[in-house]
Parts: C-alpha cells; sequence; structure tokens
C-alpha cells in the first residue's frame, strides 16, 4: 500500500526532525555565507595607474582619472583616486570603486579613534599593518592600494597587495598600467628627487600609462604629503611639465 505521506512536505518536515534528533541541542548551528557571485562587468571598477615616490622630506603619490564597468567602458572621467586618511598620509584607489571607498572609510574611522583614544599620530607603521589587516580580512574586492606618508621616522611609501601583503618602497606602482608606468619611472627615479622633481616622474608615468592602458587617462590627481599635511591637486594629462 502506498504511504500517502511519502514525498509531501509533512514526510519532509519529518525527515529535517529526525535529523535533528542526533543533533546536540546545545551546538550551536552553523549558517552559510552568500556565495558571492555578481556581475562583474556591471561593477565600477578604477582600472588604473598609481605611483607613489618617498623623497627626503615628502611623499608624492599621482593617479589617474578612469572609472570604468568592466574595463571596456568608461563610466567616470574625473574620478578622485587618492584621499586623505590621517594628518599626514594618503592613500589611493584600486580594484572596484566601492570595495576601495569602504576600505578609505574604514581606516579613517581607526586613524581617528586611534587619535581620540591616544592623544597622538598613528605612525607608518602601524597604519601600513593596520591597512594590510583589513584588505587581508575584510570584504573590499581586491583592492591593491599605495599607502604614502610622513610621521617622525621620514616619509614611507608601502603597496598593500589583496592577500594582505606590505611592502615598502622608495617609489612603487599598482594598477593595470603598472607595466608601462614601471619602465617611465625606473628612467626617471632618483634617490635625492625634490618634490618638484618627483610630481614630473609620476606624471610622466601616469601620462606614459595612459597612451596604453584603457584603465587608465583622463588626466592626473596629485598629493603631496609633508610634516604639514595632506595637498591634493588635479592636473591635465600635459599640464605637468614632464
Amino acid at each position: 500500500m502506498q504511504n500517502p505521506t511519502v514525498g509531501s512536505d509533512f514526510s519532509r518536515n519529518q525527515q529535517r526532525l529526525s535529523g535533528r534528533a542526533e543533533m546536540n541541542p546545545y551546538e550551536p548551528e552553523l549558517g552559510s555565507l552568500p556565495n558571492g557571485d555578481r556581475d562583474e562587468e556591471a561593477v565600477n571598477k578604477t582600472g588604473t595607474t598609481t605611483i607613489g615616490i618617498a623623497t627626503e622630506n615628502s611623499v608624492v603619490i599621482a593617479t589617474d582619472m578612469r572609472a570604468s564597468l568592466g574595463g571596456r567602458f568608461v563610466s567616470n572621467k574625473n574620478v578622485q583616486k587618492v584621499e586623505q586618511i590621517h594628518p599626514t598620509a594618503a592613500l589611493t584607489l584600486v580594484g572596484s570603486v566601492g570595495g576601495a571607498q569602504s576600505f578609505i572609510r574604514t581606516l579613517r574611522a581607526e586613524v581617528n579613534l586611534y587619535e581620540a583614544r591616544r592623544g597622538e599620530d598613528m605612525s607608518m607603521k602601524a597604519l601600513s599593518t593596520l591597512a594590510g589587516n583589513f584588505a587581508r580580512g575584510g570584504p573590499f574586492l581586491a583592492i591593491n592600494p599605495i599607502l604614502g606618508g610622513i610621521d617622525d621616522d621620514g616619509s614611507h611609501v608601502y603597496s598593500i597587495d589583496p592577500a594582505g601583503g606590505v611592502m615598502k618602497d622608495d617609489y612603487t606602482i599598482t594598477g593595470s598600467g603598472l607595466t608601462v608606468a614601471y619602465g617611465t619611472l625606473e628612467d626617471r627615479y632618483e634617490e635625492d628627487m625634490s618634490i618638484d622633481e618627483a610630481k614630473k616622474a609620476a606624471g610622466a608615468g601616469i601620462k606614459a600609462a595612459a597612451e596604453r592602458d584603457t584603465g587608465s587617462g583622463n588626466g592626473i590627481y596629485v598629493a603631496t604629503v609633508t610634516e604639514d599635511g595632506v595637498d591634493i591637486t588635479d592636473y591635465g594629462l600635459d599640464e605637468l611639465d614632464v
């Protein structure tokens, strides 16, 4: 004789309940995270070329201005891809726009909280470590920013990779146009560069990348970081005397 409950909602409920009987009622149940599927073609990405150069008493950070959809359509021609996150430090936006903006807001909040609690500015070593920890553990969608700043130990430039790696160097480049920009900067970089020379070298690197990389272009933002603070200025691709 056929069981009328087979295949019904009632029988499925019985199966679920019988499975629960074998579980420890005091053991917490583990949920599941969303599968993370998203339409990458519809995600705003900066594509980008960003350059950071440390001089003796300053840091120069330069970025292009272009954002794109899926790397094929220019969705915005005037994106400011470098932001002040500390009284004497700035960070670039690389990767998805939303993820990079969230990353900057999170870091800025932590820096403000640190200053309020301790009454002093966070060092660049501590800030770079914090940025690496956030990049590794947060939902920031494969960002690869540059952090540049000044503290009592001098000027510092770091690249932060998506896995949370923190690498300090005299100069660094991230983004889709880095291969072209590195060739230009390698030829121009000198250890005793002035701020103006560093700005020209960084501008030349951004301009070179814009010539070949479809994710970079439309202009240059330059952040100059000194012990007095952070100044961010925009330029046309040909405005800097390079």
